[in-house]
């Protein structure tokens, strides 16, 4: 693939680097990878170079994508061929049946509201018994105050599509409750985005 195929994504450029080391930090040193919404394929080629021992599964909602990821990937033993996933489908073929890890980034701000719901229970099906949901970006969070970028950016979205914008933190905690899912650990990022870390509730 052509490196004139590859989309660029300054966000996932500034932010891939300090992900990386979360990590590196809470996975063990292999397993199966599946990320949602790989949007450009920035974050699968330098996750999967940095961590040898994992084998990423990118997917993507929108076919026109692929060949990004396709192209940023290229060369890379341990990264499958992108998929066309929808997160809101009742059933993801084609992925993995058990995942160590699901990787999701900047997707819920983007998206209607039940991706969350969808995500959190199509995490719960891929999930090995000790796997990880991880999820990147913005959230309001109820008691802190919000930032101001973060006020805007909620406002351009929802002015671009109501059905879009920044959620609310306990409205994701209970997504993911509702799915048997836990939180384990809200990791604050740079730009006011955080990195929450689920497991199956009960584990851990």
């Amino acid at each position: 693939m052509e490196a004139s195929s590859r989309l660029h994504s300054p966000a996932a450029e500034r932010n891939r680097e300090p992900i990386l080391a979360v990590l590196q930090r809470v996975l063990p040193e292999r397993g199966v990878a599946l990320e949602l919404a790989s949007g450009s394929g920035q974050h699968a080629a330098f996750f999967a170079a940095a961590l040898p021992g994992w084998h990423w599964h990118p997917t993507e909602a929108e076919a026109r994508a692929l060949p990004s990821i396709s192209a940023w990937c290229a060369g890379l033993g341990n990264v499958a061929a992108p998929q066309v996933l929808d997160v809101l489908a009742s059933h993801w073929p084609g992925v993995p049946a058990r995942a160590d890890a699901i990787f999701c980034a900047n997707l819920l701000h983007i998206a209607p509201w039940a991706t969350c719901a969808a995500l959190m229970q199509g995490a719960a099906r891929h999930l090995a018994p000790q796997g990880r949901l991880l999820i990147y970006g913005p959230f309001f969070v109820d008691g802190e105050t919000p930032a101001p970028g973060n006020l805007a950016f909620d406002a351009d979205l929802r002015a671009r599509d109501q059905a879009w914008g920044l959620r609310r933190l306990a409205d994701v905690l209970d997504a993911a409750q509702a799915a048997g899912l836990a939180l384990q650990e809200r990791v604050a990022m740079p730009a006011n985005n955080l990195l929450l870390v689920f497991m199956r509730a009960g584990t851990g």
